[in-house]
Formats: structure tokens, sequence, C-alpha cells
């Protein structure tokens, strides 16, 4: 074995023991709970990644969210969809659309809070754009239409909107000019 053999050897025990010594880099800390089924009694709660229940079955009507982080959409029985964080906490009402939750569109979903609609992200579940609007549209291409005076009016088996002042707003919910081409509604 030549000179340069022997240095390598040592290099590379040298890296070896030190991936040893040291062991694996700090991953960052897993923090959320998942919902879970409990079939016999057919209710939803949440458990962390040692199984340990978090938050027992059947204390909400339904979980909708799967990976509970920061906040979840639930049931709550006699107030409908709401958001709650890890302690329980109810941050506000989820909008209701098509017997369920409001689904995001562009990052944002939308909330009530005292019959007032405004959006929360999706992603922590922060209010982005306070609940100001009595109607609201989701996102599409960068804006929402939305007023502060509208009425909801029968439409045979469902309801409509309506208003004589729409308008747009941003992501932050500045009020914007029209679109020039829209797809909204």
């Amino acid at each position: 074995m030549n000179r340069h053999q022997r240095v390598h050897i040592i290099f590379l025990l040298l890296i070896i023991f030190s991936m040893i010594r040291c062991g694996p880099t700090p991953v960052e800390k897993i923090d959320f709970i998942v919902s879970f089924n409990d079939t016999i009694n057919d209710r939803v709660g949440y458990k962390n990644l040692n199984g340990i229940i978090i938050i027992p079955p059947g204390k909400y009507l339904r979980c909708f969210t799967d990976t509970f982080k920061t906040y979840a959409i639930v049931i709550k029985e006699h107030t409908g969809f709401v958001a709650i964080d890890r302690q329980e906490t109810v941050l506000y009402e989820v909008f209701p659309f098509d017997n369920g939750p409001d689904e995001p569109s562009e990052g944002l979903f939308r909330i009530l809070v005292d019959k007032k609609i405004g959006y929360a992200d999706s992603l922590t579940g922060k209010v982005v754009i306070k609940p100001q609007f009595d109607c609201a549209w989701p996102f599409e291409n960068g804006v929402a239409e939305v007023s502060t005076d509208c009425k909801t009016q029968a439409d045979g088996e469902h309801s409509v909107w309506v208003s004589e002042n729409w308008f747009y707003i941003d992501r932050t919910g500045k009020i914007v000019e029209k679109p020039l081409t829209t797809t909204l509604k």
C-alpha cells in the first residue's frame, strides 16, 4: 500500500468517524396531529404521531382537516363549520359552500365573523382580509368580487347575491380596478 492509498483510507475513516460521532443533522421538530376514524362508533378525532389521542372522536361532528398543524376546520354542533386552533379555540366560522366548508382558491378561503365575509390563508389559517363584506366571491386571477351592501335573493331552491355596488379587491384587501378579462362568477 503506497502513501497515497493510506492518505485516502485515513481520510475516509475520519469522515466515517465524524458522521458516527456527530450523528445525523437535527431535523425540524414535527409538530402536528392527524385525524383518525373510530370505525366502531363512526366518529373522527385527532391523535399525535405516537398514537396518543389529542382530540377524542365525537367531540366534533366532522373533521375536514387531515393534518392539523396550526388550525383545523371542523363541524361544531349548533355552530357549523369553524376553524379551531391547537387549544381548540374557535377562530372564526368558515363560509359554507356546496354542503361543505369553502374551498381554498388561490391560497385563500372565505370566513365569517358576525355575518361579514373575509378571507383566511389556507396554509396558516390566519385572517388575511378582515371580514367586512356582505357578499364575496372566491379569488380568481388575483382578485375577488365583493360588495358591502348586497342582499341574498331566492332563486328557486337556490339563492343568489344581488348588489348594485360590486367592486374588486386584491389579495391584501385593497380595492383594484376591474380586470380587463375575467371569468369571475
